[in-house]
């Protein structure tokens, strides 16, 4: 069994292991166990508090040719100034004492409501890297979809499969980096913006407004998206969930590689369920050569030309085609 590192840049789970704190280091475990992209992506520190200001290079200098005695022309590059915004995504657990109280383990039963809001924290943060629309909700940050370089097939890093309705999917080639695609977090949090904060007991209100008492427990996400070159990602599009015309064609995702930045050098593959399923039926052909498998932090992965396919479930069957 072969084993791929496909990173070498810090990861929510590897700044946890750096900040001796057990707690977030739990929370970021759960997290990756049920979104592989928030497995890969490469975290970065905020240069403002709420958001994080980045440069985007918009032209190169081309030099000229001269002759002797002949001078050359003054040049320079061209940039833009982008602002990425965070949203800050929170939650609140409220568990009966006395429900806890009568619990064979009252300390599992509370950690085990607690795993249910971290992971349904990390879909809502997942949903949002891929789908965020600052449009339809101003607090939270824009993913990928919305953005200008991959919401209709005319932009460059965009390819159609063909399909038609609401029935289609996306696959996603992205490859991270801090001079690439990142999240942020808020600047001078030692939490990474990530955070479980034990309330204790307190005196709560059901919906007459009578009281009782209940344990709770106090959930924060702090997160952004920085996208420093859209080469570094990829969108194929308009892929149909069902039948044999307007599927996923592997030659796109040969040409989008080919259109990254290093020929794709470190880019990682994110599909659903659906599409994961047809690349693994690809990939036990032992004569197709483009596909091969390898460890991947622990778990058995199947490769495509030797980038990682990995799961993201948050990337739904029901997208409505863009033209």
């Amino acid at each position: 069994m072969s084993t791929l590192t496909v990173r070498g840049q810090l990861t929510l789970l590897e700044l946890a292991k750096r900040t001796a704190n057990k707690e977030l280091l739990t929370i970021a475990e759960l997290l990756n166990e049920t979104n592989e992209m928030l497995d890969d992506a490469v975290w970065v520190e905020a240069n403002q508090l709420t958001s994080h200001v980045t440069t985007q290079r918009t032209s190169l200098p081309t030099g000229h040719f001269r002759s002797i005695n002949e001078g050359v022309e003054g040049e320079s590059s061209s940039t833009k100034q982008i602002v990425e915004p965070m949203g800050m995504l929170e939650a609140y657990s409220t568990v009966d004492k006395k429900l806890v109280d009568i619990a064979p383990n009252p300390m599992e039963f509370r950690s085990n409501e607690d795993k249910a809001f971290i992971e349904g924290l990390g879909q809502t943060l997942q949903e949002s890297i891929i789908y965020g629309n600052r449009v339809d909700n101003f607090k939270e940050f824009d993913g990928f979809s919305v953005r200008d370089d991959w919401d209709a097939i005319a932009d460059s890093y965009v390819y159609g499969a063909g399909g038609t309705g609401s029935d289609l999917t996306s696959v996603w080639l992205v490859q991270w980096g801090v001079d690439k695609v990142h999240l942020i977090y808020p600047k001078g949090s030692n939490s990474m913006g990530i955070k479980r904060q034990d309330l204790g007991e307190q005196t709560v209100y059901d919906d007459s407004y009578n009281p009782f008492q209940a344990y709770r427990s106090h959930f924060m996400a702090d997160c952004g998206l920085v996208v420093r070159n859209p080469r570094n990602v990829q969108r194929i599009v308009n892929i149909e969930t069902s039948g044999s015309s307007n599927i996923l064609d592997d030659d796109d995702l040969v040409k989008a590689l080919n259109q990254m930045t290093q020929r794709g050098q470190g880019a990682i593959i994110y599909c659903n369920r659906t599409i994961l399923s047809q690349l693994d039926i690809l990939a036990k052909d032992r004569s197709n050569v483009s596909y091969t498998s390898a460890e991947v932090f622990g778990k058995q992965v199947t490769l495509f030309q030797g980038h990682p396919v990995r799961l993201v479930e948050q990337i739904l069957d029901t997208e409505d085609a863009i033209s």
